[in-house]
């Protein structure tokens, strides 16, 4: 499987689907690693880790990074990355609003 991955929390989102799929758990992800728990957790939310980190994380789930040449998005895909975050913040609103 081939995904295009332009975003860290498009990375992230794929990393716990593959880690899913092969029925791991964050700690047992991690530990397969060589790293700590909070490194799983990062990468998944699309926070920033070290470049070493992420190539430990990947090689655990026998996943690797293949470069191409990027071109620019499709008009669908910006209009479906747009969508997405609007989509998100209406959530973070409603969770705000529960939470008072």
């Amino acid at each position: 499987m081939t995904d295009i991955i332009r975003f860290p929390d498009e990375l992230g989102a794929r990393v716990r689907a593959q880690r899913e799929a092969l029925g791991l758990s964050k700690t047992e992800l991690a530990q397969r690693a060589g790293k700590v728990r909070e490194v799983v957790y990062r990468i998944e939310r699309g926070e920033d880790v070290t470049l070493s980190s992420l190539m430990a994380v990947l090689a655990a789930l026998g996943l690797v990074i293949r470069l191409e040449r990027a071109g620019l998005p499709t008009m669908q895909e910006v209009a479906a990355r747009f969508s997405l975050d609007e989509d998100e913040e209406e959530d973070e609103e409603e969770d705000d609003a529960d939470a008072t």
